[in-house]
């Protein structure tokens, strides 16, 4: 019953435009109606909707007055007849925004909300970063609502940072878990912590928690200095060290034969930061300057370098986490000190980090 209805709609609207010119015709999710064709152009409904509007566009002489502008998230699903120069002769990417445009989408968003004077966005803006405009927006409403949940009048850093947590974490679990089981979790986020913050290139830490949240029995959050497009060499092993530091506690603490399967997610992230560092930006003299596929390979293309790069990356991991481990065995009552704290107070910031590590206790920050 909607055979041939995109089609009339896609000349009703240009017929519109040009009764009301000069104007702009603005559509948006272009792939909605643009997406690229099948091997059989024209004989289907999408196909039928994506020649009419092709047409249509033709059709403009540069004295008409309309001009057409789209937009989508999938420019790369957008059919090449449609985006050829004639049809859209300008294509401008909008990028995620960086720390300066967060900040400002904040600011813009807090200013609509009733908050306390300890609100900080800088330094939301610095720990937000992949956010777009609409994740910032979901970010300061989550916590208005938390605010009114609790029957308080405005919104407050705490406030925030639980936000933020609940939607990068996921929410706070209910199930406390046991004694054995949270100190484990003490020691595992606290090698997390420690081996950042000894460790040269690390990302600094931000805060480290034992709180449940998600999937997650605790989590390590590291803040960077500013929007890390490029990394140097030095801060890739810096990561890969980091997300060993959890698997290395757990081994000097408990024993090999101990540790849990609480580091499945750093092994994945270590890999991937070795994997990318050695197949894809050059930094390994073994495998040298080339830029190998790891998506191919991992389709099961055959590389005659896969098992250089396997290898290569093998002995990479291994390093970081002898040097993780060698940190925290040399550093044994410091890491006792940060997993003692988190047992007392579940969550430490990078200025609790640095006070432990310099020998004083917390009660004197707080005096």
């Amino acid at each position: 019953m909607f055979i041939g209805v995109g089609s009339k709609r896609i000349r009703h609207l240009f017929e519109t435009a040009r009764k009301n010119a000069p104007c702009i015709v603005f559509i948006d999710e272009l792939d909605g109606v643009g997406r690229r064709r099948g091997a059989t152009p024209g004989h289907n409904e999408e196909g039928k909707t994506l020649n009419t509007l092709l047409t249509e566009m033709d059709g403009f002489e540069p004295s008409t007055g309309i001009v057409v502008i789209a937009a989508t998230n999938f420019a790369s699903a957008l059919d090449p007849a449609l985006v050829r120069p004639g049809r859209f002769n300008k294509k401008i990417t909008v990028p995620l925004p960086d720390l300066k445009g967060r900040r400002e989408i904040l600011e813009h968003y807090m200013g609509r909300t009733v908050h306390s004077a300890d609100v900080d966005v800088l330094t939301i803006a610095r720990t937000t970063t992949g956010f777009s405009g609409a994740d910032l927006a979901n970010l300061v409403n989550v916590a208005a609502t938390k605010a009114a949940v609790r029957g308080k009048a405005c919104v407050d850093k705490l406030l925030l940072e639980e936000a933020l947590d609940d939607i990068r974490i996921g929410i706070k679990n209910t199930r406390v878990p046991n004694p054995a089981e949270l100190k484990v979790t003490a020691y595992h986020e606290g090698g997390h912590a420690l081996v950042a913050l000894l460790t040269e290139g690390a990302t600094p830490v931000h805060k480290v928690t034992v709180v449940s949240r998600g999937h997650a029995l605790g989590v390590t959050i590291q803040l960077p200095e500013g929007d890390r497009s490029n990394m140097t060499h030095q801060q890739i092993l810096g990561e890969i060290a980091t997300a060993m530091g959890g698997r290395a506690a757990e081994e000097v603490v408990f024993g090999a034969r101990n540790v849990t399967t609480g580091a499945v997610s750093d092994l994945q992230k270590a890999t991937h930061y070795a994997r990318q560092m050695i197949g894809r930006y050059g930094m390994n003299e073994r495998v040298g300057l080339a830029y190998h596929d790891m998506a191919a390979s991992a389709r099961g293309h055959s590389d005659p370098s896969q098992a250089v790069i396997d290898a290569e990356v093998k002995t990479v991991l291994q390093d970081a986490y002898d040097h993780a481990k060698q940190i925290l065995v040399d550093n044994r009552a410091t890491l006792d000190r940060i997993a003692d704290a988190l047992l007392r107070r579940e969550t430490l910031t990078g200025q609790d980090l640095k006070l432990i590590i310099a020998g004083k206790t917390l009660s004197d920050a707080l005096e």
